[in-house]
């Protein structure tokens, strides 16, 4: 487990959409915002996430493009964000995210650590993002896949779980 007291980490997601927002291809995608951003509000090790007077971040525009939403917020540690990203309504959603947003080759999320009480702003993950589009994963941006120790640590992060357990032969 990558955990320092000194540093948290900054996770950010963007993605494409395939309809407007008000749409009704959207409606469980919009209807289901709330809950999941209750329940990461509420999960052991979040520390932040970013959100308008409104309570979520669809307003916000990243890369100056109207179809792309983004999600950002800071955790505790690795195991922390894990656990949220993979269990109950996130996940449910997670599963049904081609429905509503466009599959892109370029990389769409992006880690990376900051000191303790930095929260980071769109244009800093625009930055990590366009860093990791351009260089791959460093200690500066990285992803699950791909994870690197806070500043100061000399524990190795360990590698992520795969995301379907490999096939018995």
């Amino acid at each position: 487990m990558i955990s320092t007291s000194a540093y948290a980490l900054a996770q950010v997601n963007i993605a494409r959409l395939k309809y407007p927002l008000t749409s009704p291809e959207l409606k469980d995608f919009v209807d289901g915002l709330d809950p999941v951003n209750a329940v990461a509000d509420a999960s052991d090790g979040f520390i932040w996430r970013l959100q308008t007077d409104d309570g979520d971040a669809t307003e916000l525009r990243v890369f100056g493009d109207e179809w792309l939403i983004i999600n950002m917020s800071v955790w505790r540690n690795v195991d922390a964000l894990k656990a949220f990203m993979y269990a109950g309504r996130h996940r449910e959603l997670l599963k049904r995210r081609y429905e509503w947003f466009e599959r892109m080759q370029e990389a769409m999320a992006a880690l990376w650590w900051v000191p303790a009480g930095h929260r980071p702003t769109v244009g800093e993950a625009e930055e990590r993002l366009t860093t990791l589009r351009e260089l791959g994963p460093t200690d500066a941006v990285f992803t699950l896949n791909s994870l690197f120790p806070a500043p100061g640590t000399t524990t190795p992060a360990p590698p992520a779980a795969p995301a379907t357990p490999p096939a018995s032969r």
